[in-house]
């Protein structure tokens, strides 16, 4: 892995994800944060076209970065529907940078929306592990528990009332079978 130099507000290290940026130093909204960087590729040649991996950043409909060089340290940028960074894309210049939205506090995870094209082709058939998305999933497996458990409960409550009605039914069958008339009748 890459060693940071300490004047750097960012290193690298373990997320829920796998690896990530995280913030070494207070980090103000709007700040440049770090440069997305790599061979420029062009969509017309048909090499270019066909390259695939996950680290290709398209700055417009012809070039695009491949940022799986190990020194581009921004492709450990993961995403988040909820993000504290954005790209700040330069196509004339075939430049893109990370820049922060919101104050990011040391030891925070550095992370930006990857946009829908990468939404669908890698991130939903899997899944989103962002964050948010994780908060969402653990609310609406704890509301299904509750659901299930109070769906549980009616039903046991139904069937003990169902059990002491026919209790009771038994119990009045047994004894109208035992009297005759108000009195015992002998067999």
């Amino acid at each position: 892995m890459p060693a940071t130099s300490s004047n750097k507000p960012y290193r690298v290290g373990r997320s829920k994800t796998g690896l990530g940026l995280f913030a070494t130093k207070p980090i103000k909204k709007g700040t440049r944060i770090i440069r997305y960087y790599g061979p420029i590729l062009d969509s017309r040649i048909p090499e270019h076209d066909d390259i695939e991996n996950k680290y290709l950043f398209e700055l417009n409909g012809r070039w695009t970065i491949d940022g799986s060089v190990r020194k581009n340290l921004a492709r450990y940028i993961n995403h988040s529907c909820r993000p504290n960074a954005e790209s700040d894309v330069r196509p004339r210049e075939r430049k893109v940078f990370i820049r922060a939205i919101k104050n990011i506090e040391p030891g925070d995870e550095i992370n930006y929306d990857y946009g829908t094209d990468y939404f669908k082709a890698y991130l939903k058939p899997i899944g989103c592990k962002c964050e948010s998305c994780e908060k969402k999933r653990k609310k609406l497996r704890a509301e299904a528990r509750v659901e299930r458990a109070k769906v549980k409960a009616r039903a046991e409550r139904k069937a003990a009332k169902a059990g002491a009605k026919a209790a009771k039914k038994k119990k009045l069958n047994g004894d109208a079978v035992g009297k005759a008339n108000g009195r015992a009748r002998v067999a």
